[in-house]
């Protein structure tokens, strides 16, 4: 439970990003709740974003969609988005990574190993884009756009963890009103939340518990079954209760709007540590 200096601390953080800024966004409402950390996000944040540095500002932010569009973060990408346009950006841009300049569009490449498998790597993507020509890139502005990239996708986990929603985003932000430890949901929880998916996975739960009951009353019933028949039996029941997928995951699926910024979204997370095979070679940087 925040301190009462705490809780005045705080407060004065939300209100200086209110006054900066102009609002405060979900992931600030939600780390809030711990306003050391949101101090030190923020200067994170205002060093990658609007200290000088060799990317104009337009650059970063449309970076940032591109790192958070790889994994499909919405709300991020939303938010970006608006911050592009506020600080000069091309409209244009916002079409899709087709419409970027190439520069910008080499990123790809390594955008996509990063968030997915950064193991990969080799220095051959880092000459590439370090090639002259006129659309190399320069070292320190490289290494800013690596950083971004690394950030955002971390950030979008952040954000899926916590349950942050872009709906939570359409009023221009939300207020200067931090969440309350005592509530009985998360911080970033909405109707959409809260409502059917939440009761559907419970009552998969209490089937499951149901069936289970059922197993173990059969067993006392059955003679002569063993621990193994049972354990099956559980798998495969529990197998066809994970198999019934919510009505609405069809409906939460990424649309163009994200989609838009992504090549080749089949390209995913794959496990680099299988037996019996030979590892990919791991890029280490000493």
């Amino acid at each position: 439970i925040p301190q009462q200096a705490a809780e005045g601390s705080l407060r004065q953080l939300l209100v200086e990003a209110l006054v900066s800024a102009g609002r405060v966004d979900s992931v600030s409402m939600v780390m809030g709740l711990h306003p050391q950390y949101l101090s030190s996000f923020w200067k994170t944040q205002r060093l990658l974003l609007r200290m000088d540095g060799p990317l104009p500002y337009h650059k970063r932010h449309y970076i940032a969609i591109m790192a958070a569009a790889r994994h499909q973060c919405t709300y991020l990408v939303s938010l970006h988005t608006e911050e592009f346009l506020q600080v000069g950006g091309d409209p244009a841009w916002l079409q899709g990574l087709h419409c970027a300049p190439p520069k910008l569009r080499n990123l790809n490449e390594i955008n996509k190993l990063l968030a997915h498998r950064p193991w990969l790597i080799t220095k051959e993507h880092i000459e590439a884009l370090l090639k002259p020509g006129e659309d190399s890139w320069s070292l320190a502005e490289l290494v800013q756009a690596l950083v971004l990239l690394t950030h955002y996708h971390s950030l979008a986990s952040f954000v899926f963890g916590c349950g942050i929603s872009p709906k939570e985003e359409q009023d221009g932000g939300q207020g200067c009103q931090h969440p309350s430890p005592h509530s009985n949901g998360s911080p970033a929880s909405d109707d959409s939340t809260e409502g059917a998916g939440g009761r559907d996975a419970m009552q998969e739960v209490e089937v499951l518990m149901e069936r289970m009951k059922l197993l173990q009353e059969s067993q006392l019933e059955e003679e002569g079954i063993t621990q193994e028949e049972l354990e099956t039996r559980f798998e495969l029941e529990k197998t066809e209760s994970l198999l019934v997928a919510p009505s609405e995951v069809a409906e939460q699926c990424p649309g163009s709007s994200v989609l838009c910024f992504v090549e080749d979204p089949e390209f995913g997370y794959k496990d680099f540590t299988r037996r019996g095979q030979q590892a990919p070679p791991t890029f280490r940087a000493q």
